[in-house]
């Protein structure tokens, strides 16, 4: 398995499967997909297919006030893959990507049921949990600082 970049279509698919309980109905274009700057990364098998996504938006955070800030939308891995490490090397290598950019901070509106990843990967919960308008499910920040 390798970790590549990927164009905002090709996340789509895991988008949907995972994030949007496979709803044809629901959108998996997010705001801020084909701006500059923005980059999508994902993990292609051995078979060419893409098995995990995630999309680095350059955006600020009141969590870190001035710092250079990136926001992770959208990491998604094929369900028979999750817990396999599979995401966390893509964290990780869009980690190193994000600090060599020289991003300080990077951070994302997490679902409660993923926040023990991130707190694997070295993100820190911050503030008050939430329920995302989208997908009417609970959030809290999570922040990681990177340099």
């Amino acid at each position: 398995m390798r970790v590549v970049e990927l164009t905002s279509v090709q996340t789509h698919p895991l988008r949907r499967l995972v994030l949007r309980d496979n709803d044809p109905a629901r959108t998996v274009v997010f705001d801020g997909d084909d701006e500059p700057g923005t980059f999508h990364l994902g993990v292609v098998d051995d078979a060419g297919e893409i098995v995990a996504t995630s999309t680095w938006l350059p955006r600020p955070t009141d969590h870190a006030p001035g710092s250079p800030a990136v926001q992770l939308r959208g990491m998604a891995t094929s369900p028979a893959l999750q817990g396999s490490g599979v995401g966390g090397s893509l964290f990780d290598a869009a980690v190193e990507l994000c600090s060599a950019r020289g991003l300080a901070v990077l951070w994302a509106n997490a679902r409660d049921t993923a926040l023990a990843f991130y707190e694997r990967h070295g993100c820190t919960t911050v503030g008050d949990g939430f329920v995302d308008a989208t997908t009417g499910l609970p959030h809290h920040v999570v922040i990681r600082r990177l340099r």
